[in-house]
């Protein structure tokens, strides 16, 4: 099967090849000889009902400082000039994430789009998780210090306080047990954020890693563990944290076979799941996920190829 697709991410220029999923992602579909387009999000335009970006050809190659040739840039009818879509620009989960969503589920019944829009804007990462709170620890969703301090007094010990629509780790911050900064790290987010801020408790076992785990369709890819670098307690690869080979254990086996068949049903054909100390899931991520490169390396498995088997069969059947 040769599929013309489409790949709406960040500018190919500044991607690291190390481990950018989504470049691992443009090989594996030019080895199977698919056409392959790069475009931005912002240039979707939706004219008088026909979805159009600007979009340029590419051809890849994993070599440092020259790892991608680009053709010309021209306006491709997302409806009619591609088969499939696949949306991987980084997050933040705004407004601007959201409506490119809606534009691309205009696309139902013509191009298949991965992951599903209208799925992936229904289940951001720390509110889709949410549905699964027997696996979580502890959880709140709030903005008023009241409630954080109500929280912390049913869980005290240190908190962790990071923002809901957050990624990469970035602005997860550690409350010390004896609250003291508290009231002043709650006045900088709800500075920061409109929406509900997420708070549990500090858990150690971050210590030991926090395991990325990656499904494709619903079915098990492979993991990897992340450990915190020098000085943080944050294992995100993305804030210095660095991976190592894992395996699951039964807790993260039931958790993957909980999730499956929703995941599927949703349309969600690319989704890490971070788990912690073996037993407790904080994030369901299906926006951009990343890691398929670490966990190929530390396996000797090819994940990119499974998710293009996944493509693959979901477009056959559409």
């Amino acid at each position: 099967m040769t599929l013309r697709v489409a790949v709406q991410m960040d500018p190919i220029e500044t991607i690291n090849i190390t481990g950018d999923s989504s470049f691992a992602l443009l090989l594996s579909a030019q080895a199977r000889g698919h056409e392959v387009w790069h475009y931005d999000v912002k240039s979707l335009a939706l004219d008088e009902g026909r979805l159009t970006a600007w979009a340029s050809p590419v051809t890849v190659q994993r070599v440092p400082g020259d790892h991608f040739q680009k053709g010309e840039a021209r306006k491709i009818d997302l409806a009619k000039d591609v088969d499939v879509i696949l949306m991987r620009q980084d997050p933040p989960f705004d407004l601007g994430y959201i409506t490119a969503t809606f534009l691309l589920e205009r696309l139902a019944g013509h191009t298949l789009v991965v992951n599903d829009p209208a799925s992936v804007r229904n289940a951001p990462e720390k509110v889709f998780v949410l549905d699964y709170a027997r696996f979580m620890p502890p959880t709140l969703v709030a903005r008023r210090i009241e409630d954080i301090r109500d929280f912390h007094a049913r869980h005290p010990g240190d908190l962790v306080m990071k923002p809901l629509h957050g990624n990469g780790g970035k602005a997860v911050v550690r409350i010390p047990a004896d609250g003291s900064n508290m009231g002043a790290l709650s006045e900088l987010f709800d500075a920061a954020w409109v929406e509900p801020h997420m708070i549990q408790p500090f858990l150690p076992d971050i210590s030991e890693g926090d395991k990325r785990i990656v499904l494709v369709d619903g079915v098990f890819a492979g993991a990897i563990n992340r450990r915190p670098g020098e000085g943080e307690f944050r294992s995100n690869l993305a804030v210095g944290g660095y991976a190592e080979a894992t395996t699951l254990t039964a807790r993260e086996e039931e958790i993957c076979a909980t999730l499956a068949p929703e995941l599927k049903a949703r349309g969600l054909v690319f989704v890490g799941i971070d788990v912690i100390g073996g037993k407790w899931l904080t994030e369901i991520n299906v926006t951009s996920p990343t890691g398929i490169v670490a966990i190929d390396s530390f396996n000797g498995t090819d994940t990119p190829a499974m998710i293009w088997d996944a493509i693959e069969v979901r477009y056959a059947a559409m």
